[in-house]
């Protein structure tokens, strides 16, 4: 009860911190759907729930409470009120985490720039948004309004060409609807003599959609007005006056036009789903999934068919010599029956395996409860950085399955080092994620873009993890330790270790590795490509009914492939199945990684050291968790069948 007490105290300040921050946006902008303030609730909650025993319709209350938070509500405008447009970040079109700050640019700014109160997840997506210069009221046209005069140096030319040449993009935000532009335009001609010719916009044509009081949706345009050329030692051009020396005198203008619309509030983020800055290839989403479900259903059916005829003449024949009376089980046997005093020996590496089993158990919790946040429609365009907050918050949370799951069955397969396999469990995950992070965030760094964290946000997450998230794991080892009961074998392990025989070749791990890994892929590989189009592209994914279903399909091909590898394993009297099927539905990792160096050689434009390393560094995580969470389903629908099998069988 103490250790109990003591993690809520932290948790009240975990909550506390984020309090403030939601506090923090709500003051400056009144659309407080923020996920961190709905997550704090959460995380104090599910604390007080283990000290003070709440009943259920306390807890329900409560959970209405936190989905009430996500619903956000629309800001009511007057004619003429301040709509505040915030300018955000820049960076290439092809990639999409090398971003910067919008003033990084020589562009019109504030004598004093502003920063608006950013939650945690909108910090994570790289977010970092300041009050400029743009006055647009609600419902009040604006014709060529000049912004500023700027006088650019030959530097500063240079700067805005070179980022015109790598498709700058930059990202504006009004009343949390993200607007999107490109800084300039290149024109090229592929006649001799060749021409390149790069140009600057200096007029942003702003189309604002209204109802009633509510903002709709909002995007800029640059139709009918003609950029600036940056031609080298720039001169005399349309909206600029050349100053000699290199240098460039532009002056930006603006116009804001307003349009009622039909669309409500609520459904607001359909219209910006249906905006077409960014390439859509979604739509042939639905055939190539139904495809993959047909070759799935029938990869399944084909397996649990065979298997269970197999199975079912394996349990007549041994079933019938024991009625026959035959004595010596070692005596003309053969198959997974003569092995029956061997198949339940305890592994090597107990606590690196309940670690698996702890962490890819936590993984798989957090999976299903992020896709059915999402089906809950927590997430969407308007609520910046949601899922990576939900993300966090969940890893600290379910950070008590871990521990549970590990120590659980550390105790059951008589383990002794419970404390060594807590700090296993615990780092298991964090260890590579902190490495990888160090070096993606250096990087970050040293390239000034707005990815790299700031200290407050590092210690903000440093503090989510060893004040709730490493607790949390001892506490759920402390329960399972305490809690846990005796292994259920059906057979008795004798001492002496019996003799395996020679395997053949389609039979070894590498084998079963590549099988039991390629078939979980197959059956998501289509559902990847919009994932990762989606990750690290520009695509919208809002199909999470599709993912649910593609999800556990995924589970289930793992677990059915597992279940057979396993046969075939215990068929030729090998009793080494516990790290096997573990690896063999684990390597699906393997085949993820390998489809998104495929990804980024052929089906990206991504380039450059800051985005090669967050992607290859991420992805070797995403992998990982791949691995560690169809590891440990396969291993449990391995022991489960091994139980059956064995139970099922007559034996003394």
């Amino acid at each position: 009860m103490k250790n109990l007490q003591s993690i809520s105290g932290v948790a009240h300040l975990f909550t506390y911190i984020l309090l403030l921050q939601g506090e923090k946006k709500r003051k400056n902008c009144a659309f407080a759907s923020d996920f961190t303030l709905a997550s704090s609730f959460f995380l104090q909650n599910v604390v007080l729930m283990h000290i003070s025993r709440l009943r259920c319709r306390t807890m329900v209350l409560h959970c209405v409470l936190i989905l009430s938070l996500f619903s956000g509500w629309a800001v009511g405008y007057k004619q003429g009120d301040n709509v505040t447009l915030y300018v955000n970040k820049v960076g290439p079109y092809h990639n999409p985490q090398e971003t910067y700050h919008y003033y990084t640019l020589p562009v019109c700014r504030p004598e004093k720039v502003h920063h608006k109160s950013l939650s945690l997840g909108e910090v994570l997506d790289g977010d970092r948004m300041a009050e400029s210069l743009y006055h647009i009221r609600f419902r009040e046209n604006v014709e060529k309004k000049i912004l500023c005069h700027l006088t650019l140096s030959e530097k500063q030319v240079d700067e805005l060409r070179e980022a015109i040449e790598e498709l700058y993009y930059f990202e504006f935000v009004l009343d949390d609807i993200p607007i999107w532009g490109f800084v300039g335009y290149i024109e090229e001609s592929g006649f001799l003599p060749h021409s390149h010719k790069v140009a600057l916009w200096t007029h942003l044509d702003f189309n604002i959609e209204y109802n009633g009081n509510s903002v709709i949706f909002a995007n800029v345009s640059v139709k009918d007005i003609k950029p600036v050329p940056l031609e080298d030692g720039a001169g005399v051009a349309v909206g600029g006056v050349g100053v000699g020396g290199g240098s460039l005198t532009v002056t930006h203008t603006y116009s804001v036009h307003w349009f009622e619309s039909t669309l409500t509030h609520a459904r607001r983020a359909e219209r910006l789903r249906d905006y077409s800055f960014f390439p859509k290839t979604l739509e042939i989403h639905w055939l190539s999934i139904i495809n993959s479900l047909v070759l799935v259903v029938l990869l399944l059916g084909f397996v649990i068919i065979i298997l269970m005829r197999v199975l079912k003449n394996d349990f007549a024949r041994y079933n019938m010599e024991e009625e026959g009376g035959c004595d010596d089980l070692d005596q003309g046997d053969n198959g997974w029956k003569i092995i029956h005093t061997d198949v339940f020996r305890f592994p090597p590496f107990k606590s690196l395996m309940c670690a698996v089993l702890g962490v890819g158990a936590q993984f798989l919790t957090l999976a299903t409860g992020i896709i059915v946040m999402a089906l809950l429609g927590m997430f969407n365009v308007h609520r910046h950085g949601a899922i990576n907050s939900a993300a966090i918050v969940l890893y600290a949370l379910t950070s008590c399955v871990s521990g549970y799951v590990s120590c659980s069955f550390y105790t059951q397969i008589n383990g002794q080092r419970w404390v060594w396999n807590i700090i296993l469990t615990s780092s298991l995950f964090s260890a590579p994620l902190f490495l990888t992070w160090s070096v993606v965030n250096s990087i970050h760094w040293w390239s000034g873009s707005t990815q790299a964290l700031p200290a407050t946000t590092v210690l903000l997450l440093l503090g989510a993890w060893v004040l709730v998230g490493f607790p949390l794991t001892v506490i759920g080892g402390i329960v399972g330790k305490n809690r846990a009961g005796n292994f259920q074998a059906p057979c008795r392990t004798r001492n002496i270790a019996r003799q395996i025989p020679a395997q053949p070749w389609y039979k070894h791990t590498v084998v079963h590795m590549a099988i039991g890994g390629f078939l979980p892929f197959s059956a998501i590989s289509v559902e990847l490509y919009y994932i990762f189009a989606t990750v690290w592209g520009r695509e919208q994914y809002t199909l999470y009914g599709i993912l649910l279903c593609v999800f556990a399909i995924l589970l289930s091909v793992g677990a059915c492939i597992s279940v057979a590898l396993t046969y075939f394993l215990l068929s030729g009297e090998d009793y080494r199945w516990w790290w096997r099927s573990v690896l063999s539905t684990g390597s699906t990792g393997l085949f993820i990684f390998v489809y998104s160096v495929f990804y980024y050689r052929n089906r990206s434009s991504m380039s450059g050291l800051v985005q090669s390393t967050e992607f290859f560094g991420y992805s070797l995580l995403t992998a990982l968790v791949f691995s560690l969470m169809l590891g440990s389903v396969s291993f449990w629908a391995s022991l489960a069948f091994i139980r059956y099998i064995y139970r099922s069988l007559k034996m003394d």
